[in-house]
């Protein structure tokens, strides 16, 4: 990891981490082909770097009764940087909210919203998101399927970037 540059093995690492964050060190060690201590410590160190944000469990939120999810797009009444920064920490507090992602165009937030039904995410835009300081507008879709849902990076499309081209 030469001036925080990844290697083949790095890259492999973060795609074996990505697919089975519980593999045990050896077992990780041996799928890129080195051993183990080197191994531990290039985790270590793509920890240090902020490669790796951390090891989550994949949550079904609909078996934990989440029914509903919802995009709201969210227009601002003003966009200074402080507006901005006030609105991402508002949405930082809010349990539904579960992503938030500034945007360009006509839309200035699209957040990414779970709740236990119907009833609660109304609540939730009437009472909080339409009345937070500065939002002008709210839109709102609800999803009625996923048809994607892969947080996961394309390291195969990575791969095919640091490929030696044919000359």
């Amino acid at each position: 990891m030469a001036g925080g540059r990844l290697d083949a093995i790095d890259r492999g690492i973060l795609a074996r981490l990505q697919a089975d964050g519980r593999v045990t060190n050896v077992d990780l060690a041996r799928g890129v082909g080195i051993s183990a201590p080197p191994c531990l410590r290039r985790v270590r160190a793509l920890e240090e770097q902020g490669y790796l944000r951390g090891y989550h469990a994949d949550i079904d939120p609909r078996t934990l009764g989440f029914e509903v999810q919802v995009f709201a797009m969210v227009r601002l009444l003003r966009q200074a940087e402080t507006d901005l920064a006030a609105f991402e920490a508002l949405c930082l507090g809010w349990p539904m909210v579960r992503e938030c992602h500034m945007l360009n165009g006509e839309v200035d937030f699209i957040l990414k919203c779970v709740a236990p039904d119907l009833t609660a995410f109304q609540a939730f835009l009437t009472g909080t998101l339409t009345a937070a300081p500065n939002v002008a507008s709210v839109k709102t879709s609800l999803v009625i399927r996923a048809a994607k849902d892969d947080p996961l990076v394309p390291f195969d499309l990575l791969e095919e970037r640091h490929a030696p081209r044919a000359g």
